[in-house]
């Protein structure tokens, strides 16, 4: 057994640790990370993209206000879904992480420059969860890699 995932024993384990095994405490991490993936993905694709695919007139009012007008409202709506989408692919969960951030950074700067500020804060907050995704997965972007060489 390697030392990373030796079991910690009573008489081994730093005080305070107990008999839990390091095995278990990451299979937790890991698990609690899945579920913010997909809590993530679902707020991405449902709340958050489908108004602007379907048009709702929410959506269509604010890219109208914009300048950005119904291609802009689709496009922005496709990458969120497709980030949504890729959040749950496991090769692509550190990438979609970090395109995700990318398009709440130019959120943060619209609603700043053109709102006000009104909704400034939510793009800011969906930032800290997904960096954590992106820095967590982070393992898979060598597999992305290995795969894109594989096909060029």
């Amino acid at each position: 057994m390697s030392e990373t995932t030796a079991p910690v024993t009573a008489a081994s384990a730093p005080a305070g640790v107990g008999a839990e095994s390091t095995t278990a405490r990451g299979r937790r991490a890991r698990i609690a990370l899945r579920g913010l993936q997909v809590l993530l993905a679902l707020f991405y694709a449902i709340p958050s993209a489908l108004p602007k695919l379907i048009a709702h007139p929410s959506a269509a009012e604010s890219f109208e206000k914009l300048g950005w007008g119904s291609a802009g409202m689709y496009t922005i709506g496709a990458l969120e879904l497709a980030g949504a989408v890729a959040l749950l692919i496991p090769v692509l969960q550190s990438v979609a992480a970090m395109a995700l951030s990318a398009l709440m950074v130019g959120a943060f700067v619209v609603q700043v420059a053109v709102f006000d500020g009104q909704y400034a804060a939510t793009p800011l907050i969906l930032i800290v969860p997904l960096a954590l995704i992106a820095w967590a997965r982070r393992g898979h972007n060598a597999d992305l890699l290995r795969l894109l060489r594989r096909r060029a």
